[in-house]
């Protein structure tokens, strides 16, 4: 199955796409960018289910302040959910996204089956992404820096041509950050996203700078999976998911060594493998 289709939730159109069949995964983000990340072999096992959430499309009417809270992009998934009848599901959250699915299963338990998270730093304040940077500073190979520097300078004059598309420019133009091929160019990924700046500023800069995943997953009871990539400088170190040991009983955290920001498109043999292993624990 292949198709997609959208839902209205508070007058937002949130388009989603279906790839796969078997167990559902909900994954939240953007329908058009996730599906690249994955490989045929998983949508042969499960059914993703790729949703759009508001800060991926054009908004139905001038936006107020409430209308960008994470409250209310966690009631559009629990809409969806709803509209989908997803009665026993995984949810999965990559990078900013991480922080939506935690969420979305402390506030709506009743039908997540378990969690995936990928790719996140615990939390995304400001003083964590000033470390994650000074660690690449220190730490990446002087091939892969100047790699990026030679990127990144291009930024400001992708973002002045077009800003409606700030977040766009700067993940591909962070590509030295992000793949462990650090001269690998995902632009092609992104050709069609739609970006709403004002959600995503809120969301990324506001909400989840708040958030402490480590503190959220107290509070959940659900089983957890932790994939992070060795080579993922965007939210660098990996050591800061060290609290999370053997004594978090309901977590598998899996690091990827020949990852960086995407483990399920860069190492999918062994992603895939260790993904269904836990999906399937225990059944």
């Amino acid at each position: 199955m292949n198709k997609n289709q959208h839902l209205i939730s508070d007058g937002f159109k949130l388009n989603y796409c279906i790839k796969g069949y078997g167990k559902p995964i909900l994954m939240v983000g953007s329908s058009i960018y996730y599906p690249h990340l994955f490989s045929e072999n998983l949508y042969k096992k499960f059914q993703f289910i790729f949703l759009d959430h508001r800060g991926f499309v054009k908004p139905p009417r001038a936006l107020e302040p409430e209308d960008y809270t994470l409250d209310k992009a966690l009631d559009d998934i629990e809409a969806a959910r709803q509209s989908l009848n997803l009665e026993d599901f995984i949810i999965l959250g990559h990078s900013g996204h991480a922080f939506m699915a935690l969420e979305y299963a402390r506030k709506y338990p009743e039908h997540v089956q378990k969690v995936v998270l990928l790719n996140s730093a615990p939390t995304n304040s400001e003083e964590r992404q000033r470390q994650s940077f000074s660690f690449f500073n220190e730490t990446a190979s002087p091939e892969r820096k100047r790699h990026f520097e030679k990127d990144i300078v291009l930024l400001e004059h992708d973002i002045k041509k077009d800003p409606a598309r700030r977040f766009v420019h700067m993940c591909i133009r962070m590509g030295a950050q992000s793949f462990y091929d650090y001269t690998f160019n995902a632009a092609y990924m992104w050709d069609g996203v739609y970006t709403n700046m004002t959600i995503i500023d809120h969301l990324w800069g506001e909400a989840f700078g708040k958030l402490n995943l480590i503190q959220s997953l107290a509070d959940v009871n659900k089983p957890v999976f932790i994939g992070l990539g060795r080579h993922d400088y965007l939210v660098a170190p990996v050591s800061l998911w060290d609290l999370v040991d053997d004594t978090y009983e309901n977590v598998k955290k899996v690091i990827f060594e020949h990852s960086g920001h995407n483990p399920m498109f860069e190492e999918p043999h062994s992603f895939d493998r260790k993904l269904v292993e836990w999906i399937y624990e225990g059944k």
